[in-house]
């Protein structure tokens, strides 16, 4: 049996080598030879044995000229080689640039430039797309930097750039590189004839602030400020200080406080408004946790999540946000116009319970909440596995009790006809990667507008996740699309400034003419 590529892309470089050899054959059993047999015996027989002899050296060499050569491009058949420096090779050229810029007295700085949403894109390519697409963004990476400075692939999300040294490289010029590299990397990709949108966060760290002169140590300086920007984002830009470096360190403690938080009342419920796009008015509200911590302030999922799977606290967490959104709801009962019903992500391990349903048919019961007022968001690592007998069942149960369902990340993932039919959804929501650029980018509106209409078509409306601009706002209504929500709506609010938020929205709402609707839909 064939063996994989992954495989001969593992062996060691010598055996590849080999390998290669073995394919090209014995360079006297090849077919070629056989050309020369007859020239061979006229000359023996003429000219003697120094005829012979000149003919067989003769053919020797034109059959090692015409041999089969190892393609650079064929992996198969040679050294397929990085399209650039990898961690090991960044740290030892960090090394040589940290000893030229201390010799000359002249600064550097290490950048790391990353996607915000890999594994996303990752899903939504092939291997070989995925690497042309690499190969694309580090190619933009390159087009911004000097001649002199070098990038690597650290991983395959994030290129580190590695500047060569100057005269005292400063925190406004780096900030000004950091954002001509995002608006080189942000533009639109294309690849195998369609268009890629993606954000870029940046970290960076001036020689000046790196906790050590060592490759390593600033290595590991700039990639904690592009995880504190890719936590900050989407599109963030972060520089490495002390309390970044603190934040680092403090990564590890985080999943042994969490426990003790979620016990305190610390992990809440924040709240992001959606709005329909026909009306203008509030239509949901979409519960996001956050960490309310004494030291490092407040928290997102990108701290949450990590620490909660590694304390392995998931059912918890669920009960905890499933309680505030009930919270919240009674709450909201008092304003004028309630904003709606509340969506809440359920992951795997509380869909896979099999008394999910009869608690939370106890919680509605407790509260006195009618079912209709949640919406439970299904992501696709649930929808994935509906053939499990009992996450059908629970998910099932729930939209005969009267929970709506909501399919999350659709585009990004397999969701079959069948899959809709079976949750019983009446939403599914346009992940951000196909929200990003839609206001400019005409591939992107092509493949947001199928998404409308495919939805269309099976009676579901749809919302947008991720709305970052007023323009991406006005062209999805344009298109067709229902609801959106995100920054350029709202950041997520805490349940006490909601309510204020709500009705200032209503205030501008009655000033501006509108068609008539009702909110909630």
């Amino acid at each position: 049996m064939t063996k994989s590529r992954a495989q001969k892309r593992a062996r060691p470089f010598m055996f590849r080598r080999a390998e290669g050899k073995k394919r090209t054959g014995p360079i006297l059993l090849r077919r070629e030879m056989v050309a020369f047999l007859p020239a061979a015996g006229l000359a023996g027989l003429w000219f003697g044995l120094d005829g012979f002899v000149l003919v067989g050296i003769t053919a020797l060499i034109v059959a090692w000229m015409s041999r089969p050569m190892a393609s650079a491009d064929d992996p198969e058949d040679g050294i397929e080689a990085p399209p650039v420096p990898q961690r090991a090779e960044a740290e030892l050229m960090l090394d040589e640039t940290i000893r030229e810029a201390l010799d000359s007295a002249r600064g550097t700085a290490c950048l790391i430039v990353g996607l915000d949403d890999a594994e996303t894109l990752r899903n939504q390519m092939s291997r070989p797309e995925f690497d042309e697409f690499l190969k694309a963004f580090g190619e933009r990476i390159r087009g911004v930097l000097r001649n002199s400075d070098r990038i690597a692939l650290l991983e395959r999300e994030r290129y580190a750039a590695i500047l060569t040294p100057t005269q005292r490289p400063d925190l406004e010029s780096m900030i000004q590189l950091s954002a001509r590299l995002q608006a080189a990397c942000d533009a639109p990709f294309s690849i195998s004839a369609r268009s890629i949108n993606i954000t870029s966060h940046v970290g960076f760290c001036l020689l000046s602030r790196a906790p050590e002169h060592s490759g390593k140590a600033f290595l590991a300086a700039a990639e904690a400020a592009a995880d504190e920007a890719r936590r900050n984002g989407p599109g963030a830009i972060r520089a490495f200080t002390h309390e970044i470096r603190q934040a680092a360190k403090a990564q590890g403690a985080l999943a042994e406080a969490i426990g003790p938080a979620l016990e305190e009342g610390r992990i809440v419920a924040y709240f992001q408004p959606q709005i329909c796009t026909d009306t203008g008015a509030v239509s949901g509200m979409q519960a996001a946790p956050r960490w309310l911590d004494r030291e490092r302030g407040v928290l997102g999922e990108a701290e949450i999540a990590p620490a909660i799977e590694a304390a392995g606290l998931q059912m918890r967490l669920n009960e905890v946000m499933l309680f505030q959104c009930f919270n919240a709801l009674r709450d909201w009962e008092q304003l004028p116009v309630p904003p709606g019903p509340v969506s809440l992500a359920l992951d795997m391990a509380h869909v896979a319970d099999p008394r999910l349903f009869d608690r939370l048919k106890w919680e509605f019961d407790r509260f006195d909440i009618a079912p209709e007022r949640t919406r439970l968001v299904l992501h696709q690592d649930v929808t994935a596995k509906l053939d499990d007998e009992v996450i059908g069942r629970n998910v099932s149960q729930c939209a005969k009790f009267g929970c709506r369902i909501e399919l999350a990340g659709f585009g990004t993932g397999p969701v079959s006809v069948a899959a809709l039919r079976r949750t019983g959804a009446e939403r599914i929501r346009i992940h951000r990667s196909f929200v990003t650029h839609v206001d400019r980018d005409p591939e992107q509106q092509r493949l947001v507008a199928a998404i409308v209409s495919f939805a269309e078509g099976l009676g579901l409306q749809t919302v947008a996740d991720g709305v970052t601009t007023i323009g991406e706002h006005a062209m999805l209504a344009q298109l067709g699309c229902n609801h959106v929500q995100g920054k350029a709506i709202s950041q997520p609010l805490p349940l006490e400034e909601s309510g204020a938020w709500l009705a200032r929205h209503d205030t501008r709402l009655s000033r501006a003419p509108r068609k008539d609707g009702r909110r909630g839909a």
